[in-house]
């Protein structure tokens, strides 16, 4: 199989620029780039199945470039609802410098930022150099400008466009940039600089982009969607990635084997397998898992991201330690407990059942666990000094519920 087939077959091609570049891909040695704005200070999932690509085609033997745009960022991508909120120069800085490092370490790029370049453009020069290139009619004509017309666009996203596509022509000229490589979101914005380069210097050069990651309703995994899932294990932990990766739609797990794992054809088709004939099993979900937080965090860190599971899963509470326990407790209910209190009222004031009724009937039938441990008495006192590390107690509510108490 082929470079180019093997990325057709784990779905991250959508569309090409060229029919040329086909066979560019499979023979290697092109120097390509592919760019993120630092809007956050870590990278998402959404953005690790782009540079997992880059991976790929390095592997083969194409040689990337990250652009983190420290210039693009205090500008704006346009959205396709509505403006983007304007960040302070100082927070991109601190954003770039984030991701810079981030990049680095995970994958090995080198990065390049596109505010070195444009400092030295006055905007006369912009606009006779790179606006000349650029006709009205071209612009609206791009599908994501197109969205905007009718709730309005500022000019200053308006020539987001440019910008990238001047930084494709800079990169072309300075490094030898054949390439660039991008969601499909930003189709409009890489042919772009496709055309650009062809008018300015009258050379040929090419684009690809990936269909978006999304969950069978096609959400996709982004910042903007409000269900990032952050690469630094300090915003989101391995756990916390562990549960999301287990836990992910029988129906995606196979395409998201194929996008965000190094498994050959063959590996995943038995796992495919698998999920068909025992998707109870989630044992294609746990591998899925083990790929991509080992990938991100070493294998350290997915032990115990299934540790802290099976702990849970068990009832075994006391087993875990105090990072331990405050990873697990992240997405947990949570309630302030600050004196001693019967259970039956704390159940009632944390809202983990609707009334003193229904907590007496839960513990009655054994139904609440403290911190690993059945409890039938319906007197029980919850106390501080019992608590987990002096912090926390960690209430069971039947087979699967977690809540945490956290105390002052």
């Amino acid at each position: 199989m082929t470079l180019f087939e093997e990325l057709k077959w784990r779905g991250l091609i959508k569309d090409i620029t060229s029919p040329e570049l086909e066979e560019k891909l499979n023979k290697g040695g092109i120097t390509f780039y592919i760019g993120t704005d630092p809007t956050a200070d870590s990278m998402h999932i959404g953005h690790l199945s782009s540079f997992l690509i880059s991976k790929r085609l390095k592997d083969a033997g194409h040689n990337p470039i990250l652009l983190v745009g420290g210039g693009t960022g205090l500008i704006g991508d346009p959205k396709a609802t509505s403006e983007r909120d304007m960040k302070t120069k100082e927070e991109v800085l601190k954003n770039y410098e984030s991701l810079k490092r981030q990049a680095e370490k995970l994958f090995g790029f080198e990065v390049v930022n596109n505010l070195d370049w444009y400092e030295n453009i006055n905007v006369v020069d912009f606009l006779r150099d790179y606006g000349k290139y650029f006709t009205i009619n071209y612009m609206l004509d791009k599908d994501i400008i197109r969205r905007r017309l009718e709730s309005g666009i500022s000019y200053t996203e308006f020539s987001y466009m440019i910008l990238q596509a001047l930084d494709f022509l800079h990169l072309h000229k300075t490094r030898g940039v054949d390439m660039q490589v991008a969601g499909s979101d930003q189709w409009g914005n890489i042919t772009a600089g496709v055309d650009l380069i062809k008018k300015a210097t009258g050379d040929t050069t090419y684009a690809f982009t990936m269909p978006l990651v999304t969950d069978s309703h096609g959400v996709k995994f982004g910042k903007s969607e409000g269900n990032a899932l952050w690469l630094d294990k300090n915003k989101t932990s391995s756990y916390e990635l562990y549960q999301f990766l287990v836990n992910v739609e029988d129906s995606m797990v196979i395409d998201y084997l194929k996008i965000y794992t190094f498994l050959t054809r063959e590996e995943i088709e038995k796992y495919e397998e698998i999920n068909k004939n025992e998707p109870h099993l989630r044992i294609a979900h746990k591998k899925l898992a083990e790929e991509i937080i080992t990938f991100l965090h070493g294998h350290e860190e997915y032990e115990k991201a299934v540790h802290i599971s099976d702990a849970l899963f068990k009832g075994n509470i006391k087993e875990l330690s105090l990072e331990e326990i405050t990873d697990a407790s992240k997405n947990m209910d949570s309630y302030t407990q600050v004196e001693d209190l019967d259970l039956v009222n704390l159940l009632v004031n944390s809202s983990i059942v609707s009334s003193k009724r229904e907590a007496r009937e839960f513990i009655s039938n054994n139904s609440i666990s403290i911190n690993g441990e059945k409890v039938n008495d319906l007197e029980f006192i919850v106390k501080k000094e019992n608590a987990l590390y002096n912090k926390f107690t960690i209430i069971r509510k039947g087979k699967k519920k977690y809540y945490v108490i956290k105390h002052d």
